[in-house]
């Protein structure tokens, strides 16, 4: 698949969306927009940031030519993807972005109790309700009209950036 310019990658809590949207964004020259750094408020992951500046946030980095826009929030994504090209959804077992968590540790001024937290949040990925959900990004996923593709697991992905 020929990388466009302007990527949607999306997933549950340690899926990988950020080690992918880090090396398709370089790829590309083109900026990487973690979703949590726009949602939260700066200094960890307690206090979220006021709805209408993120979202300003938010059309301020879709309105560059090119750029790769990560996260989990399915209403900022939801937001973004009228601009976007491509969605890239990882879609892969709750197990193994509990790994891939355990594994980075602590991030943003984390403590054992937010990663306790964190772990908690990827397990309840296919049950929880709200646009952070498997539901979610399963109705975003099939309604995106541009490139689309699902990735399950560290193989798909692999074979994903391979393609180039």
């Amino acid at each position: 698949m020929t990388r466009h310019a302007r990527t949607l990658v999306m997933g549950n809590s340690g899926s990988g969306k950020s080690w992918l949207a880090a090396r398709i964004a370089a790829e590309l020259g083109a900026p990487w927009i973690d979703l949590d750094h726009l949602f939260w408020e700066p200094g960890g992951y307690n206090i979220a940031r006021d709805k209408t500046l993120t979202h300003a946030m938010l059309d301020a980095a879709c309105a560059q030519p090119s750029w790769v826009v990560e996260g989990i929030y399915g209403s900022l994504l939801t937001r973004a993807q009228p601009r976007s090209d491509t969605l890239l959804w990882l879609c892969v077992d709750e197990a193994e972005c509990i790994a891939n968590i355990t594994r980075r540790g602590p991030r943003r001024g984390g403590s054992v109790a937010t990663m306790a937290a964190l772990t908690a949040w990827a397990a309840s990925y296919r049950s929880r309700d709200g646009s952070s959900g498997f539901a979610a990004h399963q109705a975003l996923f099939d309604g995106y009209a541009g490139a689309k593709v699902r990735l399950s697991n560290r193989s798909d992905i692999a074979a994903f950036l391979a393609t180039g």
